[in-house]
């Protein structure tokens, strides 16, 4: 009785001390709760043969029917396959453009050439995914965009790319790349800045190149950064660009380019399966959460760094 009297008085305290930090945190609270915690609830329709007309409280609980009928759905399991292959192409081409831009920026030493590049770089990812999805839609297009047009310069036939699924996921990945890489590479650099100049005064001092620098140096050096970034973006694996697959598919590319999200939406929100719709993504954040968890997990034991 007496720890629980001096535990809470140390908290009172800690509150009339600190009072000012809490007020500051507390509209961020409030945010989580109204729009992350409380949406939360919805989460039983999954379980549930939902009724607009009845509401999640008076629908009938139907268990684990919604996700036995999704698993046995042939375009359910194609956007889990199209969601994995898209995220798992995107990881492997799209994480390092941002590292190799930092690295790039960092061995220029023209200001004003590096300002004017790092500004045409960061540029794409303040435009509307709308924009950026008319510029794709345009480029190749198959009257008059570039790509086409370069191609009928050297003889080839135009290429209806959009309306072809094999191109489908090049043309959706190279476009995120574009869009984000650049403005990605802002945290590499200032993980990069982050290093003593005493290790390349020593380097150079000892004949290193910059090349040499670059490799025992600043990579090793912004290596935390880079897993911690890694584990968010695997943490993200299945949270492909709703936005711009939306706007650059269409039926003819389901068989490449339907995701999970997309499917979620023709689901909930056009068929009105909004039970499906909520089991499917249900699903796609319990996968999420265990991918993170376990790359959190691997990266601790091996590496020394995490998350938490």
């Amino acid at each position: 009785m007496i720890d629980t009297r001096t535990r809470m008085a140390k908290i009172t305290e800690h509150l009339r001390r600190e009072w000012q930090i809490y007020i500051m945190l507390a509209p961020t609270i409030i945010w989580f709760i109204i729009f992350l915690y409380k949406p939360m609830i919805g989460l039983q329709i999954a379980f549930k043969d939902y009724s607009i007309f009845r509401g999640i409280a008076d629908s009938p609980w139907v268990g684990l029917e919604h996700f036995q009928t999704l698993f046995g759905n042939d375009q359910f399991l194609r956007a889990v396959k199209n969601t994995i292959a898209i995220s798992a192409l995107s990881l492997c081409f799209g994480f390092p453009m941002p590292i190799i831009l930092a690295l790039m920026f960092n061995e220029i030493t023209h200001h004003v050439f590096k300002r004017t590049a790092q500004t045409i770089v960061y540029l794409p990812h303040f435009v509307s995914t709308v924009i950026i999805a008319g510029i794709v839609i345009t480029a190749f297009s198959p009257s008059a965009g570039i790509v086409n047009t370069l191609l009928s310069w050297f003889g080839f036939d135009p290429i209806y790319f959009l309306i072809k699924p094999e191109w489908f996921r090049p043309i959706f990945i190279g476009s995120g790349i574009w869009q984000e890489a650049g403005f990605s590479s802002i945290v590499f650099l200032a993980a990069i800045a982050g290093v003593s100049p005493s290790l390349y005064e020593s380097a150079v001092v000892d004949g290193a190149s910059r090349w040499q620098m670059m490799w025992k140096i600043t990579l090793p050096s912004i290596l935390p950064t880079i897993i911690i970034m890694l584990i968010i973006r695997i943490g993200n694996l299945l949270e492909v660009s709703f936005e711009l697959i939306i706007l650059l598919y269409q039926p003819s590319t389901y068989e490449t380019g339907d995701v999970i999200n997309t499917l979620i939406y023709r689901q909930g929100l056009q068929g009105a399966q909004y039970d499906m719709a909520a089991a499917a993504g249900l699903f796609n954040a319990v996968v999420a959460f265990v991918l993170v968890m376990t790359a959190n997990t691997i990266s601790k034991r091996y590496s020394r760094t995490s998350l938490w």
